[in-house]
């Protein structure tokens, strides 16, 4: 199964780098810091052109939840996408992960309170946020390696 990465480029590469090297599903690439500064620099219109493009076949988007997600516009645009285009969404928790420096950072906002539905209804209501389990990095890492194909199957489908 082929998804959507949606996460917090900055503060979360490093983290999502160690998910999809773990090979369990198959995910867009993940730019480089120069790649994602040139898309950034062409302005809004080629950053929605490019999560576009990258979402356009994928059957699922998993929202990588980091610290500070919720709070990222371009989270939240992925987000409205993938609802709007009735692609199933799943949340996975990744603060327990190890940054670049070693250091695992605090749990953040669920990002799916922070889109609506037309009738005012969080996404929250439906999608799913699965927390891995483990007391250190490694643990936590494992655990996601062990579960992340079965979350992404329990992703909430809108029909």
């Amino acid at each position: 199964m082929a998804v959507f990465y949606s996460f917090h480029y900055d503060r979360d590469s490093w983290r999502v780098q160690q998910i999809i090297n773990m090979g369990v599903i198959e995910g867009q690439p993940l730019l480089n810091s120069q790649d994602w500064e040139a898309v950034r620099r062409r302005g809004d219109a080629a950053i929605k052109k490019w999560i576009d493009e990258q979402m356009k076949y994928k059957q699922a988007v998993v929202v990588l939840i980091g610290a500070q997600t919720a709070s990222r516009r371009w989270v939240l645009y992925e987000i409205g996408k993938a609802w709007e285009e009735r692609r199933p969404l799943v949340g996975v928790r990744i603060h327990g992960l190890k940054d670049a420096n070693q250091q695992i950072d605090y749990a953040g906002t669920d990002p799916f309170t922070q889109v609506e539905t037309q009738d005012g209804y969080p996404l929250s209501t439906w999608v799913p946020v699965f927390n891995p389990s483990g007391s250190n990095s490694q643990a936590v890492h494992a655990s996601i390696k062990a579960s992340l194909a079965s979350w992404v199957t329990q992703a909430y489908k809108r029909t």
